[in-house]
């Protein structure tokens, strides 16, 4: 049972009748639907033109039919490859040129913006996908067969393929193995005592790790339950935690929590587990929100590249300002630049090593060379500290990725849009706390004396990009902070904007 699905199907409740999500509108979805669809989408693709290992572009809203799509890429041994919502047409280009997908599956409104782009030679089919589950895809599927056969295929072939942009600017697709994705899912199971009657509240979205094989992988593989948002709402969350256990969440929906009069330990007597990931928790959330619910929040830390490493402990302290301990079948060590394990409590780069852990960068071999070492172990481009008694915490990254809302900014991506105004001579772009984001993205312009104002700059980067990557502030200054080897310091901009951001 190598391929990812029929692990899923094992898992499955023995009456199918029962029960797998519900929407926030009210919509009901068994598991018997869930098999029954993904099995019709399945024949859709493949009777497209899709053949086992292709790929399989999807920019879709979240919707219930979102998730039968995923099922039917892993069924047919179709490589799935989501991206943000939020991606204009200049990133897209990037995508479908290196991915080269078999299948295109986009929303109504972005049909033509995808063949705009996309040469026609190599794409079998362009599929459309909206949030009301409408759309070619399944209007296709309709008057399918619900027999798909569930192909087999080894642990190591690529079930899918996400991208996390390159700090040069160009994006890295992380090839992410069937095995990868389960023995992530089933480490993390059992870490967190999921089980057939939990029920999650899942508001992420699921072009993402976190939401996609986090949240989603976790309830296949136990039979659990969902209820199925669009988006984070913090009205809806608290009317919808009385009927979960299990809620997980980005740093900022426990923020927005915080701030809502309505949370209490009352809406949160029937939860036993919230989880946070993404991005660093800040002890104050942590603080406030165990004295205002009675709970304590599980933070945990992954990557794309490698699914969840470590995690707070169910039964055990967990500590506030840590990620908690390696995961069961997981090394976590951390080292100096010649790979030589420090001390305990002594700041190194985080290396992690297992099951979970990506094999390479897509058609990207001197990247993954570089990337990991030779005994095998991923370096993450994090740094931290191990203590003495295992946890581990995150104290900084040595790249200059930002993290907002749980989503990586490089900033290598903004600066090559904004460097490209007329009137630039350079920039910077770093992150700064923010206390709904965790960090704000903003921007250092030095300019020629031009008319360039902040509105302008903003405006270029939302044409350009998704609005997650654009500055939220801009500053003109007269020249950017060097150290003696003329690099840009930017710990020096970090702190100098840090209080004028916010």
């Amino acid at each position: 049972m190598s391929n990812l699905f029929s692990n899923f199907q094992e898992n499955f409740p023995d009456d199918l009748d029962g029960q797998f999500l519900i929407t926030s509108k009210g919509r009901k979805v068994s598991y018997l639907e869930l098999k029954d669809a993904s099995a019709r989408i399945a024949n859709c693709l493949l009777e497209s033109g899709a053949s086992p290992g292709d790929r399989v572009t999807v920019q879709v809203e979240k919707s219930v039919e979102s998730i039968f799509l995923y099922l039917a890429c892993l069924r047919s041994g179709l490589v799935y490859h989501p991206l943000n919502t939020a991606y204009k047409s200049s990133e897209l280009s990037f995508f479908i040129e290196n991915a080269e997908p078999a299948i295109v599956v986009c929303s109504t409104e972005k049909i033509d913006t995808f063949k705009s782009i996309v040469s026609k030679e190599g794409i079998k089919a362009f599929l459309t996908l909206d949030s009301d589950g409408s759309g070619t895809l399944m209007q296709k599927a309709a008057s399918l067969s619900c027999d798909s056969e569930v192909i087999e295929c080894k642990g190591s072939e690529t079930a899918a393929l996400l991208y996390s942009s390159g700090t040069t600017g160009q994006p890295k697709g992380i090839v992410l193995s069937h095995d990868n994705l389960l023995k992530n899912g089933e480490t993390l199971v059992r870490t967190w005592g999921l089980t057939s009657s939990d029920q999650l509240l899942h508001m992420l979205p699921i072009y993402h790790v976190h939401g996609l094989f986090v949240g989603l992988n976790t309830i296949l593989l136990s039979g659990a339950k969902m209820i199925w948002c669009e988006s984070f709402n913090d009205e809806e969350a608290i009317e919808y935690l009385p009927h979960c256990s299990v809620m997980m969440g980005v740093p900022t929906y426990y923020t927005r929590l915080l701030e809502n009069s309505k949370l209490g330990k009352e809406c949160c007597l029937n939860m036993r587990l919230f989880i946070s990931g993404s991005a660093p928790l800040l002890r104050e959330t942590f603080n406030n929100f165990q004295q205002k619910t009675g709970h304590t929040i599980l933070e945990r830390y992954g990557m794309t590249e490698t699914g969840m490493n470590t995690s707070n402990p169910l039964n055990g302290e967990r500590r506030a300002g840590t990620v908690g301990l390696p995961l069961s079948g997981v090394t976590v060590r951390v080292v100096d630049e010649f790979d030589e394990d420090m001390a305990t409590d002594e700041t190194g780069d985080i290396q992690v090593k297992g099951p979970n852990v990506f094999s390479g960068y897509w058609r990207m071999p001197d990247k993954t060379a570089e990337d990991f070492t030779q005994d095998g172990f991923f370096n993450t481009g994090d740094k931290g500290t191990i203590d003495s008694d295992g946890y581990v915490s995150i104290v900084g990254r040595e790249k200059d990725m930002i993290i907002t809302g749980g989503l990586n900014v490089y900033p290598k991506e903004v600066e090559l849009i904004i460097d490209d105004t007329y009137g630039v001579e350079e920039s910077a772009v770093v992150g700064v706390a923010d206390s709904d984001f965790g960090e704000a993205v903003i921007a250092v312009i030095v300019s020629d004396g031009s008319i360039l104002n902040e509105d302008k700059i903003i405006s270029i980067c939302k044409d350009q990009l998704a609005n997650f990557k654009v500055p939220k502030r801009i500053y003109f200054v007269k020249d950017l902070p060097r150290n003696a080897m003329g690099k840009i310091q930017k710990n020096l901009l970090r702190e100098r904007f840090k209080t004028e951001s916010n």
